[in-house]
């Protein structure tokens, strides 16, 4: 009776299981593969967000945009940057001095190009959104320097 119980249960919980893109929740992982991240994701975007790529400074869309509004994720739409906390930089990408909340990205070491710096990824799809440096202003003295092109953008009158 217990073996009916488990595989009845298997079944239900995989007809009633919703993929992570069709949940409000933004805390939940939001796993795709490859073949369907291709299929999302344009050339460029899964370039940056897959393969850890980045955009020509000064050529991405948010570079000089200073709307009100959050800046989420190009992956999976999780709110990543409030435009509170966007400043100009001068290194030609989107810069912000903090995150929306910590647990919405990672900071992994980046050891390529010869280079020591700190990777940002989105904490719900892991995608690469790109680098942290300590020379921002206060008053958290960092400097998110993040890739346009792994970004949306919600307008602050759209949030409901």
């Amino acid at each position: 009776m217990p073996l009916l119980l488990l595989i009845s249960f298997a079944f239900t919980s995989q007809s009633c299981a919703q993929k992570p893109e069709n949940t409000a929740d933004k805390t939940r992982p939001f796993l795709l593969s490859e073949s369907e991240w291709k299929q999302k994701l344009s050339a460029e975007e899964y370039e940056v967000l897959r393969e850890k790529g980045t955009e020509r400074p000064y050529s991405g869309e948010y570079e000089e945009h200073y709307e009100a509004g959050v800046y989420v994720c190009k992956g999976c739409n999780a709110p990543l940057f409030s435009s509170s906390t966007k400043f100009d930089a001068g290194c030609g990408w989107p810069s912000f001095y903090n995150a929306i909340a910590k647990s919405g990205i990672r900071e992994v070491p980046d050891y390529s190009h010869g280079m020591q710096r700190i990777e940002v990824q989105c904490a719900r799809c892991g995608g690469h959104l790109g680098h942290v440096f300590p020379d921002g202003p206060k008053p958290t003295g960092l400097r998110y320097c993040i890739n346009s092109v792994s970004l949306g953008f919600v307008k602050a009158e759209d949030k409901k």
